[in-house]
């Protein structure tokens, strides 16, 4: 029976290839054998109930599988199959995302068609199937860096008072403040913000030890407005904090969550009418490039940040750039 359909397959393979609309076909069917269909089928499945991958990602693995197999069974001359799957090289793989580029894939979504290929290999793998060792010797192509977005020093500015806060109650309105003003004020990361214990910031302080991703420490200049911000919120703080301990609680006395912090900055743009790219970690990103703006260096820049390279750290010179370019085309009489 199987082979059969192989052979039926192959008939209607030999005719699309015939005609002169087959590659558009090519590109609407799925034409393999129907044992690699049903293990595409599993795979999805698989996907959907164990993985419990988000719905787009699901549709765009489903889709790239579907390219890709069309794309197999035109490179191997008849309808793909485990053995095609099996006999699988890097040169073929590579011949696939070079299709797709030339189809109008850019590179994260050549990145994400791989992704969806290694993750459909390992599966048929798994099942002892095949040897994935072909998706493993391909590099997925080079991600362009997108430059960061902060926010003006005025937007900066106001979401980080204690008024602008969106809480009724007054403790978590000065939580909330702090923990904005931290991000803001000495560039942290919001894990950061909250792995803060209250003996990390004791009055007179004037600097503050952070420890970063992989274990990496920093020391950080703590400005007056930022300590005062914390101290406003230990002294409306309902709960007992003690010294070694997280100091940023939430409404029930527990550590303070991320979400809580993401979803109150969502509510705040909403308020002031800010873009959706208005996030914590855009206060980081605030710090850094309005320090550049103010003539700061890149190493101390990179120093305060933690960035283990300078070239994580150059890409605030492009943030930079591009505003002085907004600015003069906006500004310019012959602009």
């Amino acid at each position: 029976m199987l082979r059969d359909s192989v052979t039926a397959l192959r008939a209607i393979w030999c005719l699309i290839r015939s005609n002169s609309t087959g590659r558009k076909l090519n590109e609407l069917l799925i034409i393999a054998a129907p044992e690699l269909m049903e293990r595409r089928r599993e795979w999805l499945e698989s996907l959907t109930g164990e993985r419990r991958l988000a719905a787009n990602t699901l549709d765009a693995y489903e889709r790239d599988t579907r390219q890709f197999l069309a794309f197999l069974t035109a490179h191997v001359g008849g309808p793909a199959s485990l053995s095609d799957i099996r006999n699988l090289r890097p040169s073929d793989l590579r011949a696939f995302l070079a299709h797709r580029r030339r189809e109008g894939s850019g590179p994260r979504s050549l990145g994400r068609h791989l992704a969806g290929l290694r993750s459909f290999l390992r599966h048929l793998e798994k099942k002892g199937l095949i040897n994935a060792a072909a998706a493993g010797a391909v590099r997925a192509p080079k991600q362009p860096k997108s430059l960061p977005k902060p926010l003006t020093n005025s937007q900066a500015l106001n979401i980080v008072t204690t008024d602008a806060q969106l809480q009724e109650e007054p403790w978590l309105a000065a939580r909330d403040a702090a923990v904005l003003t931290l991000l803001y004020g000495c560039g942290l990361r919001i894990s950061e913000a909250l792995a803060l214990r209250p003996a990390d910031l004791t009055e007179g302080t004037t600097t503050l030890r952070v420890n970063g991703k992989g274990g990496k420490t920093r020391i950080v200049p703590l400005l007056p407005v930022v300590l005062e911000a914390v101290t406003r919120y230990r002294t409306l703080c309902p709960f007992h904090l003690p010294p070694d301990e997280p100091l940023f609680r939430g409404a029930r006395g527990g550590p303070l969550q991320p979400a809580i912090i993401q979803r109150e900055m969502q509510k705040l743009r909403g308020a002031f009418g800010l873009p959706e790219t208005a996030t914590p970690h855009a206060l980081r990103h605030s710090f850094a490039t309005h320090l550049l703006a103010g003539g700061g260096d890149l190493r101390t820049i990179q120093d305060l940040l933690g960035h283990a390279s300078l070239s994580t750290t150059q890409i605030y010179t492009g943030v930079d750039t591009a505003r002085l370019l907004e600015v003069y085309d906006r500004a310019h009489p012959r602009a």
